[in-house]
C-alpha cells in the first residue's frame, strides 16, 4: 500500500512510507486516481527536517482512524518541498494569497485538475486556539466535494485566474545603478537592529545575503556604515545561540531577536552561504573571530553533512533523544549546570557556566541553556576554554545524534562547493579544495549523468527523477566558477558555461525575465517565478551572477546581456525590500565594479594568484595558470605572456586594461575595490 513512497530517493518520502495513509507520490497517476474515484487529492508538503510536519504526522498521519478516513474519501499525496520547489512555491502563493500567512507542513486540497480550493498548514488532532481539528477540516471537504461542488469548482477557478494574473513586472528598462544601491543602503539601515545585529525583530534569520551585500557595497564605495553592520551581525550571530559554539556551524534561526535560542536544525544552505561570508569578512576585515567562524563551518560541513560519495547532505533534524529518550527539540546542544558539572568537575564546570552563558533557570526549556558566548567574562585562559570546549564536544558525542537528511541538492551542494573552495584557498586548507571539487565531480557524474540536464536531487549515489530549477543552474553554475578560480581548472568554467546556455534556452523569457523551471517542464497550474531571495539566492538572481561571472571570463556578449536583463528586477525590488533580494544586490554591485576580470600568468597557488584571489573587487573574476595550454583553458589567458619570465598579473574592467604587474603589492592595491 503506503510502499509506493518507499521507492523515492527522499528521505522525508521515506519516513511516511510506513504509515497507514496510503500515500502517492505527486505523479499523472495520482490525479488520474483522483478523477477515477471522483475524490479530492490531499496535498501535504514538508521536509525532512520540519519539527511541525513530524509532529502532524505522529499525531494524524500515524492514527489509524484518521488514515482510513483520507484513504476512504482523498488520494494523499506527499511532497518534498526540497524535490520539488515548484510545486511547493505554486502552492505556497496560493496558501499566502488565501491566508495572509504560509509554512510547513502545508495542507492543500486539489481537484482532479490539481487546481486548490481549500488550505492550511498544520491543523492538530483536537480542535484548539480557534483552529478546527484535522479531522473536522477533512469532514469540512468531504461535505462540500459532496455538496457544493459547483461552488468547489468555482472557488478553484478563481484562485488559479488570480494567480495567472500575477505577472511579474520585472523592473521594466534599465540595470541598478549607484541610486538603487543607495536606497537598498538606505532600506537596510532602517530596518538594522542597533543593539542586536542583524534585521527585523523575531523570529531573526541569518542575513547572509544582505551581508554579502553590505561588503560588496563598502569595497566598492568605502561606506562604513556598510561595514559595520555587516560586521557587527556576524559577530553578534557569532557569539549567540544561533551558532553552535560546541561543533561549529549555525541553526536555520533565532526564535528571539538575540540571537539566544535557536530553532536547531542546521540546514547545508545556511551552512555553505554562512561560511562564505565569514570569510569575505575576514578578506575584508582580517578578523580573528570571522576567520574561525569560517573554518569552524566548513569543518562542520565536512564532518557532520558529507555523504559516502562526497556530496553534502540537506540537513540535520532539530529534535533527537534525550535522557529519557523522548524526542525533543535541541536535545544534543543544549546543558544544564548539573550536566556541566557531571562531564567537567566543580571548578571547570564554573567556568563554562560563565563562559557559555549557561544559567540555573535556562536559557531554553526545563533548565536548560543554549551555549553561547555572552562576553561578560573579562580575559578568559584561552587554553583553559579550549580544554572545556574539547570535553564538552567528547561528552555530547555520546548522546543520540539527530536525524540527517541524506538526499544531495544540486543547488545547495552548489553553495557549499563556492564557500568551500574559497575558505580553502584564503587559509591554505587544500583539503577543503579537494571536498569542494569531490563534491563538484558528484554534479558532474550523478546530478547531470548521461541526460546532459541537471538533476534536482540524488542520494545514496543514485539520481531522484525531478529535473533541476533555475536555482540548481544559477548555484551550481556559481560553485563551478568559484573552483575554476580557485584550482585553475578550465574545465569547471566549460561545465558553468553549460549549465548557462540552458539557462539562456530554457529559463529566459522575454524582456529578460525568468522562470524557475524549464520551458519543458512538467506544466503546473502556473509557471513559478520568484525573484525574492529568501533562506537561498533565487533562481532568478543566481543565475544572473553566474551569467556575469561567465561574461566576465569569457567576453560572452549573450551572457553579459541575459544578467543585465534579469537585473532589472533587483532595480525594482532593491530600494523597496533590500532585505529579500540581497544576493541580487550583491550582483548588482558586481556589475557596478565591472566586475573586474584578474588573469595571473603565473602558478596556481602563487603569490600572484593568492592576492588576487584576496582582492575585495566585488565580483572580480580570477584565472590562473601558466604555459602555453593556459589559454585554452581560460580566455582571459589568451594572449597574456610573463614580463621578464616573472609571474603577472592582468587587471582589466569595462574593456580597459592597467598596465600588467608582477608586484602582488600592486596587484592588491588594483583590487582593492
Amino acid at each position: 500500500m503506503a510502499n509506493r513512497l518507499a521507492q523515492t530517493t527522499s528521505p522525508y518520502l521515506l519516513q511516511h512510507a510506513d504509515n497507514p495513509v496510503d500515500w502517492w507520490p505527486w505523479s499523472p497517476e495520482a490525479f488520474e486516481e483522483a478523477r477515477k474515484r471522483d475524490v479530492p487529492v490531499l496535498l501535504s508538503v514538508g521536509y525532512a527536517s520540519c519539527h511541525w510536519c513530524h509532529v502532524m504526522a505522529h499525531e494524524s498521519f500515524e492514527d489509524e482512524t484518521v488514515a482510513a478516513y483520507l484513504n476512504a474519501h482523498f488520494v494523499p499525496v506527499k511532497v518534498d518541498r526540497e524535490e520539488r520547489p515548484d510545486v511547493d512555491a505554486v502552492y505556497m502563493e496560493a496558501v499566502q494569497a488565501a491566508t495572509g500567512h504560509g509554512g510547513w507542513p502545508m495542507t492543500v486540497f486539489l481537484t482532479a485538475d490539481a487546481e486548490p480550493f481549500y488550505f492550511g498548514t498544520y491543523f492538530p488532532p483536537e480542535a484548539r486556539h480557534g483552529s478546527p481539528s484535522f479531522q473536522q477540516v477533512l469532514e469540512g471537504v468531504v461535505a462540500a466535494w459532496t455538496d457544493r461542488r459547483e461552488e468547489v469548482a468555482e472557488v478553484a477557478g478563481r484562485i488559479v485566474a488570480d494567480l495567472a494574473g500575477r505577472s511579474l513586472v520585472h523592473g521594466g528598462d534599465g540595470v541598478p545603478g549607484e541610486q538603487e544601491t543607495a536606497q537598498a543602503l538606505l532600506g537596510l539601515t532602517r530596518e538594522y537592529d542597533e543593539q542586536h545585529g542583524g534585521f527585523g525583530g523575531a523570529p531573526k534569520f541569518p542575513p547572509s545575503m544582505a551581508v554579502e551585500f553590505l561588503l560588496r557595497h563598502y569595497a566598492r564605495t568605502g561606506s562604513e556604515g556598510a561595514l559595520q553592520m555587516a560586521a557587527d551581525t556576524c559577530s553578534a550571530m557569532a557569539r549567540g545561540g544561533i551558532y553552535d559554539q560546541l561543533g561549529g556551524g549555525f541553526a536555520r534561526y533565532s526564535v528571539d531577536r538575540e540571537w539566544v535560542v535557536p530553532h536547531f536544525e542546521k540546514m547545508l544552505y545556511d551552512n555553505a552561504l554562512l561560511c562564505r561570508v565569514y570569510a569575505h569578512l575576514w578578506r575584508t576585515t582580517g578578523s580573528d573571530e570571522a576567520r574561525r567562524i569560517a573554518l569552524e563551518t566548513a569543518d562542520f560541513m565536512v564532518r557532520e553533512l558529507r555523504t559516502a560519495e562526497g556530496g553534502f547532505a540537506s540537513a540535520l533534524d532539530a529534535d533527537s533523544e534525550d535522557a529519557d529518550g523522548r524526542h525533543v527539540e535541541g536535545a544534543f546542544y543544549v546543558w544544564t549546570p548539573g550536566q556541566l558539572r557531571e562531564v567537567l568537575g566543580e571548578e571547570d564546570a564554573a567556568f563554562a557556566a560563565a563562559y557559555f552563558g549557561v544559567t540555573e533557570e535556562g536559557t531554553f526549556e526545563e533548565g536548560s541553556s543554549v551555549l553561547r558566548l555572552p562576553g561578560d567574562t573579562g580575559p578568559v585562559d584561552a587554553a583553559r576554554v579550549a580544554d572545556v570546549r574539547a570535553r564538552l564536544l567528547a561528552a555530547r558525542e555520546e548522546r543520540p545524534r539527530p536525524g540527517r537528511d541524506d538526499k544531495v541538492v544540486a543547488a545547495w551542494n552548489g553553495l557549499a562547493i563556492a564557500a568551500l573552495a574559497e575558505t580553502g584557498a584564503y587559509f591554505d586548507r587544500p583539503d577543503l579544495v579537494e571536498r569542494a571539487t569531490e563534491a563538484a565531480d558528484l554534479l558532474v557524474r550523478v546530478h547531470l549523468g548521461e541526460v546532459a540536464r541537471l538533476t534536482r536531487t540524488s542520494k545514496d549515489g543514485r539520481a531522484g527523477d525531478n529535473a533541476g530549477v533555475l536555482e540548481d543552474y544559477g548555484d551550481v553554475a556559481e560553485g563551478f566558477l568559484a573552483l575554476a578560480a580557485v584550482t585553475g581548472e578550465g574545465a569547471w568554467l566549460e561545465f558553468a558555461g553549460f549549465l548557462l546556455d540552458i539557462v539562456l534556452e530554457q529559463f529566459t523569457g522575454e524582456g529578460g525575465q525568468l522562470y524557475d523551471t524549464a520551458h519543458d517542464a512538467e506544466q503546473l497550474i502556473r509557471r513559478p517565478q520568484d525573484p525574492t531571495d529568501s533562506a537561498t539566492p533565487s533562481g532568478w538572481t543566481a543565475a544572473a551572477g553566474a551569467l556575469l561571472s561567465y561574461a566576465a571570463y569569457t567576453g560572452s556578449e549573450a551572457h553579459r546581456t541575459a544578467a543585465e536583463g534579469a537585473l532589472g528586477v533587483v532595480k525594482a525590488l532593491g530600494p523597496r525590500v533590500p532585505r529579500f533580494v540581497g544576493w541580487g544586490l550583491a550582483v548588482a554591485e558586481a556589475l557596478l565594479d565591472g566586475p573586474r576580470e584578474v588573469a595571473v600568468a603565473g602558478p596556481v597557488g602563487g603569490e600572484l594568484h593568492r592576492t588576487a584571489l584576496l582582492g575585495r573587487a566585488p565580483g572580480a573574476v580570477v584565472a590562473a595558470g601558466e604555459g602555453p595550454g593556459a589559454g585554452a583553458e581560460f580566455p582571459l589567458l589568451v594572449d597574456r605572456p610573463q614580463l621578464g619570465g616573472e609571474p603577472t598579473a592582468y587587471v582589466c574592467r569595462h574593456f580597459v586594461c592597467d598596465a600588467p604587474t608582477t608586484d602582488a603589492g600592486e596587484l592588491a592595491a588594483k583590487l582593492g575595490g
